[in-house]
């Protein structure tokens, strides 16, 4: 008896077990991908503070604790642009396998787990861990302490307390101006239940805002991307004769550059860098093309140009059927839920295949939204370079992608992408329930992706059709008759000095010629007289 009531299961050990089966799984997944933020960050990272890594001293451990900061925070962002297709592609295996042993360890408890460990690590990244990275980066202790680091530490977090009580008294102002409801005015206290929750939704709107202007540009920003990785097919051409005009340019360039017989002034030796770089560019193109095979010179680039006209007219088609639905009452909000049933149905009507496709679509618009933003003049500031970031950068790099990746989730939602239901704190931002923002947002997503698009593929068009336009207008016209008239008038104008100036130096030349005839003359008489004196003699 008592073997038999040892072998039956306590419910309390089943929770105990699942829940610590669940961490280890989070764990796992959260040190795969900070291994790949450390690795992403030390590529772009600049080489100089890589070097001070090593040193003994202040500085390297402030970067290097900035540094880890960083890394944490872009393993969050990755976590949260995974959340959607890790719960679809959950859903889809337990719909197909659904009573398999091998399976059970992916349930709703643990789905449900990963959303609020992203919300929350997402919150302690954005609120906390960056502003310190930043602050105790430029930090320098304050006035008359010991220098040292945590004289610094100190500073930082004094600095940081300033700022999250300003932050909060902002807060508490435009919530109590925006719902006049006592309740909500006396709960400054509540600082976990509710401004920390609807601070969170601020940003998430701020962010969703931010893929909203960044979205659309980097669909067609994409185009011009690609073409530049890809190798661009060209029929008709001689690859070894354009290699070997590129290499002799180049050599006349650099022997122009090395030339100490002939000196050249600094704006002409600026040019010829310039032109030495472009040279240089292109020969590596052609050297590119060269070394491509034939599948991936003359089909590849057609193919990736397809593939991304396709994924962006099926997220403009979802996008308008959805707001169809909206106008129409054929589609819901998108509000959160409580608890999910993982396995019960197909979140596509397409089944496996409209799933995967969702999961390509949410990625694609994440590339998207990045490449859009770094497009921007005003943002392409900070836009990273290799080996050559500097650590104030690389924290706003971070900070920036945190928010787009927090947001995608709910922009994948709002416009229809998937019908996954957000999870935890995520389906509780309270503009999510208003059916006029969310129609506004799918209209502008909507009509913008497809002004980006025609901007995109009709430019060369619309250039023509304007030089036309303007050639044969009567504005045109009359500007073009009367440049004619004054080019006439000019060329009179000029002809009239021209002849002016002629007669003038005409006298001059009359003198001078009936100067010559006299003295002509006078030869001739004193030639004549002299013959004849010596005939008379």
């Amino acid at each position: 008896m008592a073997d038999e009531a040892d072998d039956v299961w306590n419910p309390q050990e089943q929770v105990f077990h699942n829940a610590v089966r669940e961490y280890i799984i989070s764990l796992l997944l959260f040190m795969a991908l900070y291994g790949i933020s450390f690795i992403v960050i030390t590529k772009f990272r600049k080489r100089s503070e890589r070097d001070d890594f090593y040193q003994a001293d202040d500085d390297a451990w402030v970067y290097r604790i900035s540094l880890w900061i960083c890394t944490f925070t872009l393993a969050v962002s990755a976590a949260a642009v995974l959340l959607l297709p890790i719960s679809i592609i959950s859903n889809e295996i337990l719909l197909i396998y659904p009573k398999s042993w091998y399976m059970k360890w992916l349930n709703s408890s643990l789905i449900h787990g990963l959303w609020n460990h992203v919300f929350l690590f997402s919150n302690l990244s954005l609120f906390i861990l960056m502003p310190f990275a930043y602050f105790f980066t430029e930090s320098e202790g304050f006035m008359g302490s010991k220098k040292g680091i945590m004289a610094r530490v100190y500073e930082t977090f004094v600095v940081l307390f300033l700022l999250g009580v300003l932050v909060v008294g902002l807060v508490w102002v435009a919530s109590a101006l925006l719902d006049q409801d006592t309740a909500s005015r006396e709960s400054l206290l509540n600082f976990w239940n509710f401004y920390l929750p609807y601070l969170y939704s601020c940003i998430s709107l701020l962010g969703v805002l931010l893929l909203l202007v960044c979205t659309p540009l980097g669909f067609a920003r994409l185009f011009n991307v690609v073409g530049q990785l890809l190798v661009k097919p060209r029929f008709m051409t001689n690859i070894e004769e354009d290699i070997y005009s590129a290499k002799f340019e180049e050599d006349n360039l650099l022997r122009k550059l090395k030339d100490k017989l002939s000196p050249i002034s600094l704006p002409d030796k600026q040019d010829l860098r310039k032109r030495l770089l472009e040279v240089q560019t292109e020969r590596k193109k052609l050297e590119r093309r060269q070394k491509a095979s034939a599948w991936q010179r003359n089909l590849g680039y057609p193919l990736v140009m397809l593939l991304l006209l396709a994924m962006t007219g099926i997220a403009v088609f979802i996008v308008s059927i959805h707001t169809l639905g909206l106008l129409f009452g054929g589609a819901a909000l998108p509000v959160g839920v409580q608890d999910i049933g993982l396995g019960q149905a197909s979140l596509s009507m397409f089944g496996v295949l409209g799933a995967s496709v969702e999961i390509v679509l949410i990625l694609y618009l994440m590339v998207a939204s990045v490449v859009g933003f770094y497009s921007v003049p005003l943002f392409s500031r900070i836009r990273p370079t290799k080996a050559n970031t500097p650590m104030t950068m690389v924290i706003a790099n971070c900070l920036v992608l945190l928010m787009m990746s927090s947001a995608l989730p709910v922009l994948s939602r709002t416009i229809g992408i998937t019908h996954f239901d957000l999870l935890g704190y995520f389906g509780r931002f309270n503009w999510l329930g208003n059916f006029y923002i969310v129609l506004l947002y799918n209209v502008v997503f909507a009509v913008g992706t497809g002004l980006c698009l025609v901007k995109k593929f009709t430019v060369s068009i619309r250039r023509e059709l304007y030089a036309r336009l303007r050639m044969y207008s009567p504005v045109t016209r009359r500007r073009q008759s009367r440049t004619e008239s004054m080019s006439a008038a000019v060329a009179h104008t000029a002809n009239g000095m021209t002849a002016t100036m002629a007669a003038s130096a005409n006298p001059t030349n009359d003198t001078a010629a009936a100067m010559a005839t006299g003295s002509n003359s006078t030869n001739e008489n004193l030639s004549n007289g002299n013959a004849h004196s010596i005939k008379s003699d």
